[in-house]
């Protein structure tokens, strides 16, 4: 019974972790590249790690934080725009390619020893380094409280309010994406998506709306750089290939096309890896699988579960089949 009970309450820990937040953030943008404009962004991480070291690196220099938040959203905006002129013309896999190897070269830069001064190397830099004033904006005491059997410090490194305000970055770029695909817009961006030619028949430009995409979804990402950086630490390692495969899984298993696609599909991802590995771990000898085979057995089935899903059900949990398939 106490397994289950820690059980139930790690899930909950996991669930509304800032990291888990970060993911939802990046699975947005991606949402609004690829699920409602058609765009194969394949290197989402780096807009995270673009958006994130802008911020973290501003902030360490004396900027204020909420200049620091321009800067990283407008270094989003350049990296989106350096990618997109040349490209978004050209054929979806053009993009995808660009992206992937862009954000592979900005990982490898943000390691190297001759600019460790500035981007810390492949350590990184400290959360502690860099969260003073968004700390000093804290309207919770001193302290730690206890909510829903979790308890954290208010204020600090991990603590409650760096999940107040990763949540609330949440809800406000639901609603940004619910009111933008609603808009005509939104409505154009589905028609590129669906067929390009019609739209451009129309008067329309392709060319500038999936710039303009591709900026919102980037600036977006660059916030889940933001996030994921607060509980500890930010790190290029941290913002990988592995990464943006992981915000892929995410969005393909909530549902492309969908406002809520992506925060359902961050959760369940994150959850289902903690109680495949925590059920093995219990209930499975040692001496037949520790818990680094237990961790290796969670990625299998969490990639097994992924190609039942592109098999049987390719919109996602919450997609409409009609709207998006992505293997039609």
């Amino acid at each position: 019974m106490d397994f289950w009970t820690g059980l139930l309450q790690a899930m909950l820990q996991t669930a509304l972790s800032p990291v888990t937040a970060a993911f939802v953030i990046a699975a947005i943008g991606l949402n609004i590249h690829f699920g409602f404009t058609g765009l194969m962004n394949i290197g989402q991480a780096g807009f995270m790690l673009v958006g994130g070291y802008g911020f973290v690196i501003s902030v360490m220099n004396g900027v204020g934080l909420f200049p620091a938040i321009l800067i990283s959203m407008a270094a989003s905006a350049l990296f989106a725009l350096l990618l997109g002129i040349p490209t978004v013309k050209l054929r979806g896999d053009y993009l995808a390619i660009v992206t992937i190897g862009a954000a592979e070269i900005l990982r490898m830069t943000a390691r190297l020893a001759n600019i460790s001064h500035i981007t810390g190397g492949p350590s990184g830099i400290q959360s502690t380094r860099f969260r003073e004033q968004l700390n000093a904006l804290s309207p919770l005491p001193e302290g730690r409280t206890t909510f829903l059997g979790l308890n954290y410090f208010n204020t600090g490194v991990d603590d409650w309010w760096s999940r107040i305000v990763a949540w609330a970055l949440v809800a406000l770029f639901l609603l940004i994406t619910w009111l933008l695909i609603r808009s005509p817009w939104g409505r154009v961006l589905k028609g590129i998506r669906e067929d390009e030619d019609a739209v451009r028949s129309l008067g329309k430009s392709p060319f500038s709306y999936k710039l303009q995409a591709l900026i919102i979804g980037g600036v977006m990402g660059g916030f889940g750089g933001i996030i994921m950086s607060l509980p500890a630490t930010i790190n290029p390692d941290g913002m990988s290939r592995a990464t943006t495969f992981n915000i892929w899984m995410i969005l393909l298993l909530g549902g492309a096309a969908t406002i809520l696609g992506p925060l359902l599909g961050a959760i369940l991802f994150f959850v289902v890896r903690l109680v495949i590995t925590s059920v093995a771990s219990e209930f499975v000898p040692a001496s037949m699988l520790n818990a680094q085979q237990a961790e290796i057995l969670a990625w299998i089935l969490i990639g097994l579960m992924l190609m039942l899903l592109v098999i049987f059900r390719p919109q996602g949990i919450l997609g409409n089949r009609k709207e998006l398939a992505f293997n039609d």
